[in-house]
C-alpha cells in the first residue's frame, strides 16, 4: 500500500521528531532521566541562576507542568533554589547535578552525533539551518 503522508513533509517532520525523541529517551533511560529533564539540566548550567518560569517559557511548558518537573530534579539532589533577588528564587545545579549532567551530556552528544550520520555528509550543513527556518515564525515582510 502507497502511503500518501510520506509526501507530507509536516507528517514526515513530526514521525521524524518522535523516533528521535524515542531514541534519545532509552538512550537517557539509564539514568533514569528523560529528554525533558535533559534540556531543563543542559539550561540551568549554561545560565546558572536563571528562574523557573524562564526555563519554562524556554521549553515551552506550562506552568503547572513544571512544578512537578522542579520538584522531581530537586528530590534527586540535582537542583536547588537560591535567592537571586529580593522576590525571585534561581536555579542552580548541585555537585550531584554536574555530575549527573556530564553523563547525560555524553549521551546527548553521542546521539546527536548518531543522528546526523544518518544524513548524506554533503547535506549535513544544511539540517540544523533547515531546521531552524521550519521552527521559527514567517517573516511577514519576506516575499513568499
Amino acid at each position: 500500500m502507497k502511503d500518501p503522508l510520506l509526501e507530507l513533509p509536516g507528517y514526515v517532520l513530526k514521525r521524524a521528531s518522535a523516533a528521535n525523541l524515542s531514541e534519545l529517551n532509552q538512550r537517557l533511560a539509564p539514568l533514569r532521566l528523560r529528554h525533558g529533564d535533559a534540556a531543563f539540566l543542559l539550561l540551568i548550567e549554561a545560565s546558572p541562576g536563571t528562574t523557573q518560569s524562564e526555563v519554562g517559557r524556554i521549553l515551552e511548558i506550562e506552568r503547572a507542568n513544571m512544578v512537578p518537573l522542579v520538584a522531581r530534579l530537586d528530590a534527586r539532589g540535582w537542583i536547588e533554589k537560591r535567592k537571586v533577588d529580593g522576590r525571585s528564587s534561581g536555579l542552580f545545579l548541585t555537585s550531584a547535578g554536574r555530575s549527573v549532567l556530564a553523563r547525560t551530556r555524553a549521551i546527548v552528544d553521542e546521539h546527536e552525533a548518531a543522528l546526523i550520520r544518518r544524513v548524506p555528509a554533503k547535506l549535513r550543513p544544511y539540517v540544523l539551518p533547515i531546521l531552524m527556518a521550519l521552527w521559527s515564525r514567517p517573516d511577514p515582510e519576506e516575499p513568499k
